[in-house]
């Protein structure tokens, strides 16, 4: 239980910390597809569903970190948790602000790209969290010399 509301509890934190940057994504797409010239005006409905789901969205990226904060969660299941909410938080999103096609291939496509994009930032991720941690346990190991030369 007490595991439990931690968890609870660093979820809503990083969600919180993370929601505002939904509607500066927003702005963002709705730019860039507007200088496109795929979108040149927004009904009031798009423009709060998309207000509302990429803050929503956004809130559930920032928060679903807290996964990987789960000691007893072995990290390929941590994984998988955060990529599969992950991945239908995002489809689910761009279905309803229609950003994709309804239909097999759209979606075949997207996900696609969302299990590449997903795999190739994680690899950055682990790739620089493994030179971080060889260059702490250097520096650890040095000091620990330096402590039992004297």
């Amino acid at each position: 239980v007490r595991r439990m509301k931690r968890f609870l509890s660093d979820f809503v934190r990083r969600g919180v910390m993370a929601w505002g940057f939904g509607p500066l994504v927003l702005a963002v797409l709705y730019w860039i597809l507007h200088t496109q010239g795929v979108v040149d005006t927004l009904t009031v409905e798009q423009v709060c569903t998309g207000i509302l789901s990429v803050t929503i969205l956004a809130f559930l990226a920032g928060g679903l970190n807290a996964v990987y904060q789960i000691e007893k969660l072995p990290l390929m299941v941590a994984m998988l948790i955060h990529g599969g909410v992950l991945y239908a938080a995002y489809l689910v999103t761009y279905l309803v602000n229609s950003w994709l096609e309804r239909g097999i291939i759209p979606i075949l496509v997207f996900t696609g790209i969302f299990i590449v994009g997903y795999f190739l930032i994680w690899a950055v991720i682990y790739t620089l969290v493994k030179r971080n941690t060889v260059r702490v346990n250097a520096v650890l190991k040095e000091k620990q010399q330096k402590t039992e030369n004297r």
